[in-house]
């Protein structure tokens, strides 16, 4: 079998293995599953522009809440239909990110990570400072009534699940693709070495552009499909924390690797649901763990391995 087949067919048994667990779930993990799904696709896009092009943003909370009240204020302000408010945002974030990426590709390194997580600073602010609209620290309900895409109810549990599948499962085969096209080839080259790939005649400034949107954009599909299928936008979602999550759930995965995003966001989801279950200090528990892996798996679950048994995994 050659390698794209084993490729194909990995991805596409776990997305296999996703539909057929929500017959067999118990309600708890079923609805688990659903948003880990979701987070997996904010963790995917992040992958994009730190795992694929080099690029460490501490600011991707601005474009994931981007994604959200962009899709949220369009149904609550706007009076759109979900499926014009999930369009809405996508709009905000792709816009969003265009203009951060223009703005801050125009630095490098430590100073690249303090613009995001300034960009994002103030995006968080903006949404408490105009809590008119968007209810401030506070957050809006979204209403089931307002949930209803192609009178599909997204609010029931089985849908809601098949939503999230196809939120994720887009995310991933796009992804995939991308990282095996051209463009994505050029995005590995600027993280090996990005004077290298502009002396061989690329505009490496475009190309990151084009990444930082690609993953800006993904981050906010991910943000409105949250926002929709569970019925809340927060400003807790545009806060730094928000911003490190994705961090953490790439480098445990695996960053720069396909699956990695989505391992790393299981194992830490349910890493902290556990040790919560057994102490109130259940964060000593989920940084003892990190540290270790750290130690231990330094590329991460799925880097691993890729360097130790599945090398051609992406």
């Amino acid at each position: 079998m050659s390698d794209g087949a084993r490729v194909l067919g990995l991805h596409l048994g776990l997305l296999a293995l996703l539909f057929a667990l929500q017959f067999l779930l118990p309600a708890y993990h079923h609805g688990n599953l659903a948003r880990v799904m979701v987070l997996a696709s904010y963790a995917i896009g992040y992958n994009i522009l730190f795992g694929y092009t080099g690029l460490l943003s501490l600011g991707h909370a601005l474009f994931f809440a981007a994604g959200m009240y962009g899709m949220g204020l369009a149904i609550r302000l706007g009076g759109a239909d979900p499926g014009l408010a999930l369009l809405a945002g996508l709009a905000a974030g792709l816009a969003v990110s265009a203009v951060l990426g223009l703005l801050a590709l125009r630095t490098s390194g430590v100073a690249f990570m303090i613009v995001t997580l300034m960009f994002a600073q103030a995006g968080y602010l903006a949404i408490l400072y105009f809590g008119e609209y968007t209810r401030g620290d506070e957050g809006f309900v979204i209403g089931q009534a307002q949930r209803v895409l192609w009178g599909i109810d997204l609010s029931a549990p089985a849908n809601r699940y098949f939503a999230a599948l196809a939120l994720f499962g887009t995310c991933l085969l796009a992804s995939l693709w991308l990282v095996r096209a051209p463009f994505g080839r050029v995005l590995v080259a600027i993280r090996e070495n990005e004077e290298r790939a502009r002396m061989l005649g690329y505009d490496t400034f475009a190309r990151k552009l084009g990444a930082v949107v690609i993953s800006g954009t993904i981050s906010a599909a991910a943000g409105a499909g949250y926002g929709l299928l569970f019925g809340y936008a927060g400003a807790s979602f545009a806060s730094v924390q928000y911003s490190i999550f994705p961090l953490l759930w790439v480098l445990l995965g695996g960053a720069g690797t396909v699956l990695g995003p989505f391992i790393g966001t299981l194992f830490m989801f349910y890493l902290i649901d556990l040790a919560s279950g057994l102490t109130p200090a259940y964060m000593l528990i989920a940084g003892v763990v990190l540290v270790l892996l750290t130690l231990f798996a330094p590329q991460g679950l799925a880097g691993e391995l890729r360097a130790r048994v599945w090398r051609w995994l992406p």
